[in-house]
């Protein structure tokens, strides 16, 4: 019999992909569900970017390319940051990779010994602490509350730290909270990593352009400088450009350690699909007209979809800064009873209940390291939103 590694088993699948799979499944069998669940735009990828793939195609652009991506993408990656972030970099501090999740995959395998520890502030993205087992790392996890709109402090960073410390994890706007970390935020953290020559911070700003209410983005080497030869900084086209299928993320980083994560993609994925890179070119330089559309539509759907759950009894939604996301406390149904005799323990048994009772798929918060919390995904039309809402709505009506 086969035996598994030890290393595979301490991890998961990811939850978000699971209930995805799993509303699937019931559709397959009739039901009319409602995913809500998946972190994917509901716009198509711009035109500029479908018709380079295209124009790559009958081309023939479709050999190997260089591992770290073809010189035209990282030079306009590197003119991104420039523009954006008013960060410097050329074209061989940038690594293009299958998705940002590839990214920061090769960056932990790159960096993280047996027995580092990495901080992350809870609420997580789902893949951050199973990548880090992966790379035989030892997650440390720092829970931020809705006391603090779901944001790491200077202080809980700093009772957080050990001499095992090796990487801070930030993640702005937040999947799944959607907050953002502002100018302010970013130079306390950096106040803290500033005396420890040794931690590294890795900072996903995948949902950076999806921004509401004329908020201002930063990220952490742009507000300090001095970190940047210990920060890592990982964006993509999956979210902004609606490109998740394309499967191209990519970061920027001190010149070594951006090379040695080549090298362990250079042995796992290599180069990312010569096709797709085209594309990504072809958005990045391309006009920003259906992306500044796209962010308005999100922002009225974030503010009438707050409004309708605070009006749920037992729901608690703060408002987010971006992103496509909701995270509201269902703290007010733990201990109640569904119509059929269930008590809803926590915020796994919630989802469960809220799927069958309500055919809505949603994604607890307990995935996230936020139990008692739900992630909203608003990636979905008004009409689908309100049919969802007036489900959920129903199914609470029950509870006693």
């Amino acid at each position: 019999m086969i035996q598994l590694s030890e290393r595979i088993q301490k991890i998961k699948p990811s939850a978000t992909l699971a209930i995805t799979a799993k509303a699937a499944e019931l559709r397959a069998t009739g039901k009319n569900i409602i995913s809500l669940s998946v972190g994917e735009p509901d716009f198509e990828t711009p035109k500029a970017a479908r018709e380079a793939g295209i124009e790559a195609i009958n081309a023939g652009f479709t050999r190997y390319t260089a591992v770290s991506g073809i010189p035209a993408l990282r030079q306009a990656i590197a003119e991104k940051f420039k523009k954006d972030n008013d960060l410097d970099y050329e074209a061989e501090d940038i690594l293009v990779s299958t998705g940002g999740k590839q990214c920061i995959y090769n960056l932990l395998q790159a960096m993280i010994n047996p027995g580092d520890e990495v901080i992350i502030p809870a609420p997580y993205w789902v893949s951050y602490p199973d990548m880090v087992l992966l790379a035989e790392g030892v997650p440390i996890i720092v829970e931020a509350n809705a006391d603090a709109n779901f944001k790491l402090t200077a202080a809980q960073l700093e009772a957080a730290i050990t001499p095992k410390t090796k990487l801070l994890f930030i993640n702005s706007p937040s999947n799944p909270t959607g907050m953002i970390y502002s100018a302010d935020d970013l130079a306390a953290l950096g106040e803290v990593i500033r005396k420890y020559p040794n931690i590294a911070v890795a900072t996903d700003d995948m949902y950076e352009k999806i921004l509401f209410d004329d908020k201002k983005f930063a990220t952490f080497a742009q507000i300090n400088p001095d970190l940047k030869d210990r920060t890592i900084t990982f964006n993509g086209v999956s979210k902004a450009y609606c490109m998740t299928g394309w499967r191209i993320g990519f970061c920027a980083g001190p010149r070594e350690l951006i090379k040695a994560m080549g090298k362990a993609q250079s042995q796992s994925t290599s180069n990312p699909s010569s096709i797709s890179q085209k594309a990504a070119l072809a958005a990045l330089m391309g006009p920003t007209d259906e992306l500044n559309e796209m962010v308005k539509v999100y922002q009225t759907r974030r503010t009438w979809l707050v409004k309708a759950l605070n009006n749920i009894p037992g729901i608690h939604c703060i408002t987010p800064d971006g992103a496509f996301y909701l995270f509201p406390s269902v703290a007010g149904w733990i201990g109640k009873t569904t119509s059929n005799g269930t008590q809803l323990t926590n915020d796994v048994v919630i989802c469960e209940w809220l799927l069958d009772a309500a055919g809505v798929a949603l994604v607890p918060g307990t995935e996230f390291g936020s139990p008692g919390q739900i992630r909203f995904s608003y990636a979905v039309s008004q009409d689908t939103l309100e049919d969802a809402v007036n489900r959920i709505a129903e199914a609470a009506k029950k509870l006693n």
